[in-house]
């Protein structure tokens, strides 16, 4: 099986299996959803999704926030994981939107990278979620599964897997295709026990295989 057939079976596979995979953030707004992967860093969606009602009807838009302190913003978010690094960005963010972007979110990768707590994984999810640009964000599920099944090779960092995805995935097909290897990733896919049994992609997985001492 060449490189390429593997991410073909996979897309297909998934094309059947998910058509609608969406990000599981509760967000109305570019805004929010900037907001929502931000605190969403080393924490569960689940966990953002309760905290997140309360924050934006406080603090609805970025000129809202940007009036807040980061104490408090600190009193909504308490809850999730690194809260007072999280307070601290998110301060600085909304500030940054209406000082230097009109109280918008910019769709530019780049320009999504100046703003406080906002690294190339949370530019490429509201690039990919919210503008639906042809961006591959990778976090720790995406990361894993591309590993596993033999999507990469050699690559050691997350930019690495990145490029390497965006270069077999059809731009058109990389929003939704992050979405896929990370719902695979959380539900199934998973990093202690992943679930192979109910894995439709066994086959293609490199790991599965090369405990049954078969190659994929």
């Amino acid at each position: 099986m060449t490189l390429q057939q593997r991410y073909d079976q996979m897309i297909a596979h998934f094309e059947q299996t998910m058509p609608n995979a969406a990000s599981e953030l509760h967000y109305s707004s570019p805004f929010e959803l900037l907001v929502a992967v931000v605190l969403s860093a080393q924490c569960t969606d689940k966990r953002v999704n309760l905290v997140t009602p309360a924050l934006f009807a406080a603090y609805p838009t970025a000129e809202a926030m940007a009036q807040a302190t980061e104490e408090d913003i600190f009193r909504y978010i308490h809850s999730v994981s690194y809260p007072h690094n999280k307070s601290r960005h998110l301060a600085g963010l909304a500030r940054m939107l209406v000082s230097d972007f009109g109280g918008e979110v910019p769709s530019d990768i780049e320009l999504l990278q100046r703003l406080p707590g906002v690294g190339r994984k949370t530019a490429n999810v509201v690039a990919a979620v919210v503008f639906d640009l042809p961006a591959m964000p990778i976090d720790t599920h995406v990361f894993r599964v591309a590993h596993r099944i033999g999507l990469v090779r050699r690559a050691t960092t997350p930019l690495a897997v990145e490029r390497q995805l965006v270069k077999h995935i059809p731009a058109h097909k990389l929003a939704t295709a992050h979405h896929w290897l990370i719902l695979h990733g959380r539900y199934v896919c998973q990093a202690r026990r992943p679930r192979c049994a109910d894995c439709g992609i066994s086959h293609l997985c490199v790991q599965f295989n090369s405990k049954k001492g078969t190659s994929a």
